[in-house]
């Protein structure tokens, strides 16, 4: 997502991203789907505009940064656990390198990359505590999870390349926690999936695992404010919220959305039980059970200090979201 030069209004210009195997859409509809998005929220007429772009071509990235002041690069594989690790790890490292080659081509004031807070993370799931911007995951760290490693790769690479770039462009990035908040979409629900499942009863209860819950419009504003403070050019900011247990999840539903939230189920699942069905009956759940019981947390200080950024409660984001994929029908009855 970039800003045009010289745009009276404030106009946005976004490239329409399409990483090989991460969407069926063709550019047309991606165009229809993303303005259709949009709409919901707000009148896009003359103020969005498409190039076409790949992450693992590269082709279109130079029309795509004409006349750009900022980009905001927020596209990264997101799927399902792999055989081969480099289906998510390789577009996203040389994805972000296309970015900042074409970007430091065109003389773009500033690129904001989306990293992850779990690129800042102690390498071992054993370990607890606060961390800061300062530590980095250690990629190397067989444990680790593809998509984990291909975000810390991914930003340690960009980082890299600027180190041994001599030119007018600036690079920040914001490292986001688990994301929550309203959607303007019903598709590709992603992470936003566990409330939806929660509140359509289509989980039994809800294992010990702990996030730290930012709402997608803090988010926002946090990008807005990398992108544009003086005061960002150079900087990693953690973006991440409140800590909660998908068990306070669950409750916030069940409580907050009253008879809606009727199907909400607050028992915690026993890590046992998380694992058994982890080995024999689900495979997409063994990312997951490294993270059991883990309570590491990262410190928003330097975002709220720096940038006067203020993410709202945990439980508005929580609830927000639930809202809001009631409201679009992302909500599926419990089969008896």
């Amino acid at each position: 997502m970039a800003g045009s030069r010289g745009n009276r209004t404030g106009a946005l210009r976004l490239p329409a991203i399409q990483p090989c195997g991460l969407s069926g859409r063709k550019s047309s509809s991606t165009r229809r789907f993303v303005t259709e998005a949009v709409s919901t929220e707000v009148d896009p007429a003359g103020r969005l505009s498409f190039a076409v772009a790949d992450l693992t071509a590269d082709d279109g990235w130079d029309a795509a940064m004409k006349g750009v002041d900022y980009v905001l690069h927020v596209a990264s594989p997101l799927g399902p656990a792999s055989d081969d690790p480099q289906a998510l790890i390789a577009p996203a490292r040389e994805g972000t390198l296309r970015v900042l080659r074409a970007a430091t081509s065109a003389g773009v004031r500033r690129v904001v990359m989306t990293s992850a807070a779990n690129a800042a993370s102690p390498s071992s799931y054993a370990a607890e505590g606060v961390t800061d911007e300062t530590l980095w995951t250690d990629p190397d760290d067989p444990t680790l999870i593809p998509y984990r490693r291909s975000k810390t790769l991914a930003e340690r690479a960009a980082w890299d390349y600027m180190e041994g770039y001599d030119g007018p462009t600036e690079l920040t990035t914001v490292l986001p926690g688990a994301v929550f908040g309203p959607v303007l979409t019903p598709d590709n629900l992603g992470s936003v999936g566990i409330i939806a499942r929660m509140v359509s009863g289509q989980m039994a209860g809800a294992p010990r695992i702990g996030l730290e819950v930012v709402d997608v419009r803090d988010l926002v504003d946090a990008h807005i404010l990398a992108m544009t403070s003086s005061v960002a050019a150079g900087q990693r900011f953690l973006a991440t919220g409140e800590f909660l247990w998908m068990t306070d999840m669950a409750r916030i539903l069940r409580d907050g959305l009253g008879e809606r939230g009727r199907r909400v189920r607050t028992r915690r699942i026993p890590d046992f039980a998380v694992r058994l069905t982890a080995r024999f009956k689900d495979p997409s759940l063994r990312e997951i059970t490294p993270s059991l019981g883990r309570r590491n947390r990262h410190s928003t200080e330097k975002a709220r200090t720096l940038l006067g950024w203020q993410p709202r409660p945990a439980r508005e984001a929580v609830l927000d979201c639930a809202d809001s994929l009631i409201a679009h029908g992302a909500v599926q009855p419990r089969h008896p």
